[in-house]
């Protein structure tokens, strides 16, 4: 007998597991099955994560495995395609040097980006929601605007950080939040959804409680997920507090020790009720095979010349790096 175990038992559901014999993720899809999938529905959800520390408790990966897991119960409900996740990303300033947490410089994370846009357009994926798990808000958007400035093609791109979609249910205070302590970094709430998503991967023997070390006093500067609308969101800023290796070596910014899967249910169930909304809202406007109106968001092109480019290079038509080379 091989020493190996082949077929690999899955005892653990990451990214592209599925109940049913049907992909949703486009990387797991033959050409063919990607082609039939575009006849339904050619909306595609990019989910962007990263990699970084998140404590004793958590897994490094954490901010991508969100993303993916609300991706894919979105994938299962619309008929929407799911990418595999960006597993590295930008950071600011203050998450430089904590071991385990794998910074890409901003503009060569927005060249990347970009570049993946243009190769899903070109393989008829032309509405994107780029979903966001990890603190870059700051960053993804000019990803997009560089794709469209320079193919300037009729396209749906759009940029959800999830926290930004559910403010009331993370707001301490608010009726509709179940939590304790504010939104910040592998603490109660980022680890009560990861809970939610993916219990199995959290160590809440190992979860650890810590402080927001910050210089000044109160008001100024927002939590993460920029829930409290103050003046100064929180990476508009840098020297204002602590850098992580030197104020939480923890690895988490709060109370993680408060963390429970039932305080996220709530907040998490309204955000799928969101995507699920986003999706069908965009393919209810441009069914499959429909873009926006050409002389409106364009004027590269016209109906006409587009032609072509929507064909693709294997009906008859070019490639989208006919028109730049990426």
């Amino acid at each position: 007998m091989s020493k190996w175990q082949i077929p690999y038992p899955q005892e653990v559901k990451v990214a592209g597991y599925m109940d049913s014999d049907e992909p949703i993720y486009f990387q797991n899809m033959t050409m063919k099955q990607s082609e039939e999938r575009l006849k339904e529905n050619d909306i595609l959800i990019l989910p962007i994560g990263s990699t970084e520390c998140h404590g004793a408790h958590a897994c490094y990966g954490e901010d991508t495995f969100l993303v993916t897991r609300m991706a894919e119960q979105v994938a299962k409900k619309t008929g929407c395609t799911v990418s595999q996740p960006i597993w590295f990303g930008s950071h600011p300033y203050h998450h430089m040097g904590m071991p385990g947490t794998i910074p890409i410089n901003e503009n060569t994370f927005c060249d990347y980006i970009a570049q993946v846009l243009a190769g899903f357009w070109n393989a008829g994926y032309r509405k994107i929601i780029l979903l966001n798990g990890h603190g870059q808000e700051y960053v993804i958007p000019t990803a997009i605007h560089q794709f469209a400035r320079k193919y300037q093609v009729p396209a749906v791109m759009m940029n959800v950080n999830w926290y930004y979609a559910i403010p009331e249910y993370l707001k301490v205070g608010d009726p509709k939040c179940k939590f304790e302590t504010p939104f910040n970094h592998a603490d109660e709430q980022e680890t009560s959804f990861s809970l939610a998503l993916f219990p199995e991967m959290i160590h809440m023997e190992d979860a650890p409680d810590t402080d927001l070390h910050t210089f000044l006093p109160p008001g100024h500067i927002d939590n993460a997920g920029n829930i409290y609308g103050r003046a100064v969101k929180w990476y508009c800023h840098a020297g204002a507090g602590t850098i992580e290796v030197v104020g939480n070596p923890e690895g988490v910014v709060g109370k993680a020790k408060l963390a429970t899967a039932g305080k996220a249910i709530p907040a998490t169930e309204a955000l799928l009720d969101y995507l699920e909304k986003l999706v069908n809202d965009i393919h209810e406007k441009w069914p499959a095979g429909v873009l926006p109106e050409c002389d409106k968001v364009t004027q590269r092109f016209t109906e006409e010349t587009l032609e072509d480019l929507k064909k693709g290079p294997l009906n008859g038509g070019k490639h989208i790096y006919t028109i730049a080379a990426y």
